[in-house]
């Protein structure tokens, strides 16, 4: 088995650095790159086409998606999902014009005004003053273009509808968010979880959005407890 940990929107490795270690305990351990393309289903084509034999698959926000995409593409190559701060419904009129502003806003003014705007609401009230967390969330979305970054908004902008798929989901599935949330509430991922046979749902106490980096060491314990529970089955 090999376990594929897939990042969000603008996100890239180190958003996952405090869980590789512990997870590649267990098994070998690779970051998924999304960028590159416009489309959810490409993206998850390129991890499947990628990769030989059993794989878990990890996704956070954006690689939530993502991972559903791989499963749908490969279920049978699927050891366990894991989906954390994330969604299953396809895009909402009301969110599109803002996707696209801040595309406008990455061309017109970079990448590091993106940061400023978009971060607030991502992470939980208690950790916005974390200088250093903040410091490494910018530098990281930094790190992503604005081509790189409006072609990761066509594709969620063009994203399908996933909640068909969860009910046929049989690998070990975690599903996790942040209790303060607010992109992708806890709500949203108790009917995820309801949605799929077997599926351990854990909300974490005081994370928002950017749930691994801001609760690290909860998340590498319930990924570890997942991963090893998809290496058993």
């Amino acid at each position: 088995m090999q376990i594929v940990l897939i990042p969000g929107l603008m996100n890239d490795g180190w958003v996952w650095r405090h869980q590789i270690g512990a997870l590649s305990r267990i098994a070998p351990v690779s970051i998924a790159c999304n960028d590159h393309s416009a489309s959810l289903t490409d993206m998850a084509a390129r991890i499947v086409d990628g990769s030989t034999g059993p794989i878990a698959v990890a996704g956070h926000s954006m690689g939530g998606r993502i991972a559903l995409e791989v499963w749908r593409r490969a279920p049978e190559r699927i050891a366990g999902l894991a989906l954390l701060d994330t969604g299953v419904h396809g895009p909402r009129d009301a969110e599109v014009p803002g996707r696209r502003r801040l595309v406008e806003l990455a061309r017109d003014e970079g990448m590091a005004a993106v940061a400023a705007d978009w971060m607030p609401q991502m992470l939980a009230a208690s950790r916005r003053g974390d200088q250093a967390l903040t410091d490494g969330i910018t530098a990281m979305i930094a790190r992503c273009t604005p081509d790189i970054f409006a072609a990761q908004q066509e594709a969620m902008i063009g994203r399908a509808d996933l909640a068909p798929l969860l009910p046929r989901i049989g690998c070990p599935t975690l599903v996790s968010t942040g209790e303060e949330d607010g992109w992708s509430p806890p709500e949203q991922h108790v009917a995820i979880a309801e949605a799929i046979p077997g599926a351990t749902l854990r909300i974490v106490a005081g994370g928002g959005h950017m749930l691994p980096v801001e609760m690290p060491e909860a998340v590498t314990d319930i990924l570890v407890e997942w991963a090893a529970r998809a290496k058993a089955a």
